[in-house]
């Protein structure tokens, strides 16, 4: 009964360390967001020099998603996720003290670089380390954390310290994540992550990476993430910039409040999940695209409440293609999970980066009408896909046919 107690104690710390450690990071990627209006006029810069503060920790993400992905099955957990967490709260205190945007960029890419220190390497960590009951326990709280630490960096940059403030924002998200680091030390277990047995049943080494590359039933997912996380960041990136002048003329607390909406999350994943086993993956997406598609047009009315009915649309279309891309390309695998889920990271972070950079440039020169062309094209990817999940039934790795 000790022994069970024990065990049972151990796994919830690993829960909450999974909790603290993944929320904290997403706290960092998003702290600049809702205060890209104030950046502005602190550093008299332009809204899309700005908006790398942002769209440069995207691009770090793309390139190191993979390689801790990778990193993970070579060595232990722990001086992974310390070494992740000092890097990544280091250069947020630099950042906190920088009197040059161009250095804050370079600093915020940094973070971006070490970030999968702490949400990749994690996931691909407890795949291997637990249990297949006690996975989905503790991958829910790592999903939950994904969305409570986005809303919670948007909320400290823009609604917990005053906006001019943004400097103690940094600070502050930098010590939340050295309070996760803390709690992971007592928590995350010491030595190896590839116990012998795991070496000799990890049946993911049997597909390389180039065997999922050259598959385009795959590839759907991936630009799926691509296209939907490219429109999803862009529009909540120039939020502020939309919202604080004519007709809304919102303050930046009030704009910040609306970020509320992203907390839909929690809620359409487990729906999406519901709604593929009814329809069809390929059904699921188109009727995400739909929404994120008619939660863009709706953004370009001249009202505050059909702005915010927009983004609660926008939302519910891109969690719903979120999950059901990831459901898709894991169904689609008897095994390679691992690298497929690594390379899926690198493509939503990728769209992330391409979009913010792209649609700023398409909003600094047509306005708020230019981003919305940009993000309606970007969304004919997950249309594109959807209609390929319709007509081709998944079969993992062409075996074993199933409902698509």
């Amino acid at each position: 009964m000790s022994k069970q107690n024990t065990r049972s104690t151990s796994a919830l710390g690993i829960q909450i360390t999974v909790f603290a450690l993944v929320a904290a990071a997403f706290t960092n990627i998003y702290i600049t967001q809702p205060v890209l209006t104030v950046l502005q006029q602190e550093f008299a810069s332009d809204l899309v020099h700005v908006s790398f503060t942002v769209s440069a920790v995207f691009l770090g993400l793309a390139l190191t998603t993979l390689p801790f992905g990778v990193l993970v099955d070579r060595l232990p957990i722990r001086p992974i996720v310390v070494t992740g967490a000092i890097i990544v709260a280091g250069a947020g205190i630099l950042g906190s003290f920088t009197k040059d945007l161009d250095t804050l960029i370079w600093l915020r890419f940094v973070q971006g670089l070490f970030i999968p220190a702490l949400t990749s390497s994690l996931a691909a960590f407890l795949a291997k380390s637990l249990p297949a009951d006690r996975l989905s326990i503790v991958m829910g709280s790592y999903v939950a954390a994904t969305v409570f630490g986005g809303l919670g960096g948007r909320l400290i940059g823009g609604w917990i310290h005053t906006p001019l403030h943004w400097r103690y924002a940094l600070l502050s998200a930098a010590a939340l994540l050295i309070i996760a680091m803390i709690i992971a030390l007592f928590t995350l277990p010491r030595g190896s992550t590839n116990p012998p047995a795991q070496k000799t049943t990890d049946t993911s080494a049997r597909i390389n990476i180039g065997d999922i590359l050259k598959r385009w039933d795959l590839w759907r997912s991936f630009l799926t993430a691509f296209g939907a996380f490219s429109v999803f960041s862009s529009l909540f990136n120039y939020l502020p910039f939309r919202l604080s002048n004519s007709p809304c003329n919102l303050s930046i607390d009030w704009i910040t409040a609306i970020y509320l909406v992203y907390i839909i999350g929690l809620f359409m994943g487990p729906l999406s999940g519901r709604l593929v086993n009814r329809y069809g993956g390929g059904k699921t997406l188109l009727a995400g695209s739909a929404l994120m598609m008619m939660a863009v047009v709706i953004t370009l009315a001249p009202s505050l409440i059909a702005i915010i009915v927009g983004l609660f649309v926008l939302c519910a279309g891109f969690f719903t293609i979120h999950a059901a891309a990831v459901g898709a390309l894991n169904r689609r695998l008897s095994n390679g999970q691992g690298r497929a889920n690594a390379l899926y990271m690198l493509f939503y972070y990728a769209g992330g980066w391409v979009g913010v950079s792209l649609s700023g440039l398409a909003y600094d020169y047509a306005g708020w009408q230019g981003m919305i062309l940009f993000c309606l094209l970007m969304l004919l990817l997950p249309v594109v896909s959807g209609i390929g999940e319709m007509r081709d039934p998944i079969k993992p790795d062409n075996n074993s046919p199933q409902n698509g």
